[in-house]
């Protein structure tokens, strides 16, 4: 029996307190729900006097940007425009002007001894008894002076610049693929394309003219006649780096190598001489070289010996070796009525005695 407010048949199935609200809390939409739905059911009039569907689409609702928002995007527009005018305004990041690479001029001067090369079967004695008893060892002697930013180049592409030159010097020096095997792709493939045409024709056509000597590239020997007796050689020098103009980097080398070598074939106890290049260079790189890890080699100076100045030097070096004397005469003939390059005038130095080990 219910209590005294019961209705007498007890409280009626889904009538409140029933349990039935309960029941359904979960499934009861308020206002908000319904006025963002999307679909409103027709009335009974309208459908009978239109026989339209039973409901209907309603227009989304507008939202409006929220404050938040509108600040956001009016600070990534001021980001954007900022670093595009940086952009412009870099020093940095001119872009490249149109360059022509311009052949390289040369020199190979051969430097003979006053008399008979010195020698010994020790290769740290000779050394040691030689103008290059302090030098480094290899790319060790290719030492980088300090990096300092131009006015516009920063201080990673005057690195890049000084880098590139001294992996031009270790390849076309130091390599002993390229000393006394013919290699020529290490140093190459480090060239700016437009001096390649050169380059191939020195190598093709060696020739005294200033402008086709392969050993205006590189240094190398012949290996028929020559082949190293330490890997070891001796490096002193220093590289420069100078901002020519707006998009033109320079580097400077001077360099002196000091090779220990024999008669190639010769049994290990054969006694080894020293041989010693001087190399000024001068490397031009604007920023399509920087990127490129490329450079312009634009000078090229060399002075070796012992040499006899009558052998052409231009497809290789021939060094006089232990015991060896150079040979009577001087350089080719130059005619000084011939027209043309007048690079192509034959050069000959004397080695003084002081360049040679005391053994």
């Amino acid at each position: 029996m219910g209590g005294p407010g019961d209705p007498p048949d007890g409280t009626p199935e889904g009538a409140p307190g029933s349990g039935g609200e309960d029941e359904y809390r979960s499934v009861v939409f308020d206002e908000s729900f319904i006025r963002a739905a999307r679909l409103q059911e027709f009335s009974a009039q309208e459908r009978i006097a239109d026989h339209a569907p039973a409901v209907r689409r309603r227009p989304g609702a507008h939202r409006g940007f929220s404050k938040q928002a509108v600040i956001l995007v009016v600070l990534i527009v001021v980001a954007f425009g900022t670093a595009i005018y940086m952009g412009v305004r870099n020093p940095y990041l001119h872009p490249a002007a149109a360059h022509h690479a311009e052949p390289l001029r040369m020199t190979v001067v051969p430097l003979a001894p006053p008399g008979r090369v010195p020698g010994a079967t020790s290769v740290s004695e000779l050394f040691a008894h030689s103008p290059a008893a302090q030098f480094r060892t290899a790319a060790e002697g290719i030492q980088l002076p300090a990096v300092r930013r131009t006015s516009h180049f920063s201080e990673s592409q005057v690195l890049t610049a000084l880098t590139t030159a001294k992996d031009y010097l270790v390849e076309s020096s130091l390599d002993p693929d390229v000393l006394t095997r013919n290699a020529v792709r290490p140093v190459r493939i480090l060239l700016d394309p437009q001096q390649l045409d050169q380059f191939d024709r020195s190598f093709t056509r060696p020739a005294s003219d200033g402008r086709h000597a392969a050993t205006g590239w590189l240094v190398r020997f012949d290996p028929a006649q020559t082949t190293l007796a330490d890997n070891r050689i001796r490096v002193q020098g220093t590289l420069r780096a100078t901002e020519t103009d707006a998009d033109t980097l320079e580097v400077a080398s001077d360099h002196t190598f000091v090779y220990a070598l024999r008669p190639a074939g010769a049994a290990a106890g054969a006694k080894a001489s020293l041989f010693t290049v001087r190399r000024e260079l001068h490397f031009r790189f604007d920023r399509d070289d920087l990127r490129m890890h490329q450079a312009e080699l634009a000078v090229s100076s060399l002075q070796a010996g012992p040499l006899s100045c009558s052998v052409d030097s231009a497809a290789h070096l021939h060094p006089l070796l232990a015991g060896q004397a150079p040979a009577k005469g001087g350089p080719a003939g130059t005619d000084p009525y011939a027209t043309g390059d007048a690079a192509g005038v034959s050069l000959c130095g004397a080695l003084a005695p002081s360049a040679q080990p005391s053994v």
